[in-house]
């Protein structure tokens, strides 16, 4: 079974606006459409099963609507979607939310501090990481040498604050920072995944940087609509591993961490 691991989902009336905003802020074409049919379709391509989907409330006020929202997508696909959902550090009721969406059947909690602009260590966030402890993973945006919010010594502090609290660092634990970030964070326990970053790493540097983190922490995911289903594949096979290990990235790992009643 192929999981793929990230994926974020708009609501198709407002669906390419966001995928603009994406491709712009991060300089890139974007071809796919961000829509749950185009991520349905895209996997469909490539053999992938199923798909942990999220988006991200730049603002406190989109939270309850965002989390409506891919709860609802989940509802209509149950068997192919599993949704994460979102929070905002200045949202009035967080833990509530938290209990909300919990409650709806997501599974976890996806914050993007580079669009919500905070950073991961702060203070404002700890409310954040008391309520999801012991109970929902936190896919954590990481990376991204233009900002400092998500600093891989900023996830550091976290994880020892709160060693409870299940984590994935996405994008190798760092956006355009991998090695920096494996070396901060390599070994930790924690999660990550190889979303957006094959791209720019040789075979031999990713497999490096999994050796770091451990294969069995490892999660495989495109960053839909960044990146198509089937040229992560292709990025991902030509990394040397072993058929073991493959398998435990391609989809035994995010398994093994939502749980059996996914």
């Amino acid at each position: 079974m192929i999981i793929n691991a990230h994926a974020h989902i708009y609501p198709e009336k407002i669906a390419e606006r966001a995928v603009n905003g994406i491709a712009s802020f991060y300089n890139i074409n974007v071809e796919l459409d961000g829509t749950v049919s185009g991520l349905l379709a895209d996997g469909e391509n490539a053999g992938v099963s199923r798909f942990i989907v999220q988006s991200v409330a730049t603002v406190p006020e989109q939270v309850e609507t965002i989390n409506n929202f891919i709860a609802q997508s989940v509802s209509d696909y149950p068997d192919k979607l599993v949704g994460f959902g979102t929070i905002h550090p200045d949202f009035p009721d967080i833990s509530g939310e938290i209990d909300r969406l919990s409650s709806l059947g997501l599974k976890g909690i996806k914050l993007h501090s580079d669009f919500q602009r905070f950073n991961i260590d702060d203070e404002r966030a700890f409310s954040i990481y008391e309520a999801a402890e012991g109970r929902l993973p936190i896919l954590f945006h990481m990376g991204d040498e233009r900002y400092d919010y998500s600093a891989p010594e900023r996830l550091l502090r976290v994880i020892e604050k709160f060693p409870r609290l299940t984590v994935i660092g996405a994008h190798f634990a760092g956006w355009s920072l991998w090695d920096r970030a494996a070396s901060v964070l390599g070994g930790t326990g924690i999660y990550t995944d190889c979303s957006s970053s094959l791209y720019a790493l040789t075979p031999e540097h990713a497999a490096e940087l999994i050796a770091k983190f451990g294969a069995d922490k490892v999660l495989w995911g495109t960053d839909y609509p960044m990146w198509s289903s089937a040229e992560e594949i292709e990025r991902f096979r030509k990394i040397p591993l072993s058929e073991r290990e493959q398998n435990m990235i391609l989809g035994e790992n995010a398994l093994r961490l939502l749980g059996e009643n996914y």
